[in-house]
């Protein structure tokens, strides 16, 4: 029987290593801002974002591409410069809205209807999470290069 048992957890094991590789790393950001707003742990906007990065409370911080304003991004750059927190470029300002929770949802659970976010600061990352994992591996490499 002690033989038989091995042989069954092998697999699961392996099964769960394919399922690490499997998920992006907009994914595992998604997972975890929805994490950290659980959490009370993710500050949203400008006044909110600035006062957790000045006061080093920032872990993360996730800037939106499609910010017009030149010099809210560069206040939030210089911000995440200072303190050393890890910046994360995101697409599409609505989208990172509805990450952020700032949306409605229809009866099937979509998205209807989402406000624009340029900006979202995670202070409290909340529980430890296979997607939190692959978010800080992505980051270690991008510090790395």
């Amino acid at each position: 029987m002690s033989t038989e048992e091995p042989v069954v957890d092998t697999p699961t094991e392996e099964v769960a290593e394919v399922e690490v590789q499997e998920m992006s790393v907009l994914d595992a950001l998604k997972e975890v801002l929805k994490k950290a707003l659980m959490h009370d742990g993710l500050r949203k906007g400008l006044h909110e974002c600035a006062k957790a990065l000045d006061k080093r409370t920032a872990r993360l911080c996730c800037l939106s591409k499609s910010c017009d304003n030149e010099e809210y991004t560069k206040l939030i750059r210089a911000l995440c410069n200072e303190g050393e927190v890890h910046l994360i470029m995101v697409d599409d300002g609505k989208e990172l809205g509805a990450w952020c929770g700032m949306c409605s949802l229809d009866e099937e659970g979509e998205v209807k209807k989402a406000v624009r976010c340029s900006c979202a600061v995670i202070t409290d990352f909340g529980e430890e999470t296979h997607a939190l994992s692959v978010l800080l591996d992505y980051l270690k490499k991008q510090a790395e290069n």
